[in-house]
């Protein structure tokens, strides 16, 4: 008997479910953990994990009882970074700000929930990093950048999933974010003040599509004795002269 498609829909979506429970906190699982991440019964996510462990999206550790994401899932990774439009052209225009500034450059994509950081550029070695990294809107650079074009009801969203504290700057009231996110439209780049990493400063700027939406954004970041504070303004003409750059290129 054919699987109704609504079924196969549920469960690609319990798949996603379970990808999407890992993060670079929670790099491995056990099968009860899963559950309670999902919500799914014991025996539906071990099922899932079973069949995604044939499959490579995920692995499991040599003790076998718990589990991690699958090689798979970098391969197919780096397969959607080669085919996108904005990965390829922004490429040579992160080289290039590293090169300017002397510091680290990312650019990070926005999924709708997170930055997820597609690209690095090391600042002692300028050594290209491709990599999937997920970092919260909320508290970087890149995200902040990237929330502030966004629509009113995509930033509460944002606001009503939680605001995590990681230092004690991290910006966790929806009323002063919202404030932030202003400061930021209106000076046209954004700052982290150690807001995710202690001791670390980071200028971001927004790579915005033909709608004013930003999709994505660029930054560079150090450690704030070498980022220095009176350096921020001169810093973010740059960032923001090279996402404009990489907005023309698409």
């Amino acid at each position: 008997m054919r699987r109704a498609p609504d079924d196969a829909l549920k469960s690609l979506a319990k798949v996603v479910a379970v990808l999407g429970a890992f993060t670079t906190a929670r790099r491995s699982m056990s099968l009860a953990e899963i559950a309670a991440a999902t919500g799914f019964p014991r025996s539906t996510a071990h099922r899932l994990a079973a069949s995604m462990r044939e499959v490579g999206l995920l692995d499991q550790g040599s003790q076998r009882d718990r589990y991690r994401l699958g090689i798979k899932l970098f391969q197919l990774g780096n397969t959607a970074l080669a085919n996108m439009d904005l990965h390829r052209e922004a490429r040579p225009v992160i080289d290039g700000l590293n090169r300017v500034t002397g510091h680290v450059a990312k650019l990070a994509v926005f999924d709708g929930r997170q930055a997820i950081v597609t690209h690095s550029v090391s600042a002692a070695s300028g050594t290209p990093l491709t990599l999937i990294e997920a970092a919260p809107v909320h508290c970087t650079s890149t995200g902040k950048a990237i929330l502030a074009h966004q629509p009113p009801a995509a930033v509460d969203a944002i606001i009503a999933d939680g605001l995590e504290r990681f230092t004690e700057a991290t910006i966790t009231s929806g009323r002063k974010l919202k404030a932030e996110l202003r400061l930021i439209r209106a000076r046209g780049y954004s700052v982290d003040e150690g807001e995710h990493q202690p001791g670390m400063r980071c200028i971001g700027a927004p790579i915005r599509d033909r709608t004013g939406r930003a999709i994505a954004g660029l930054s560079v970041s150090g450690p704030a004795r070498q980022l220095r504070k009176a350096e921020v303004g001169a810093l973010a003409k740059i960032v923001i002269h090279h996402a404009q750059l990489i907005e023309a290129q698409l």
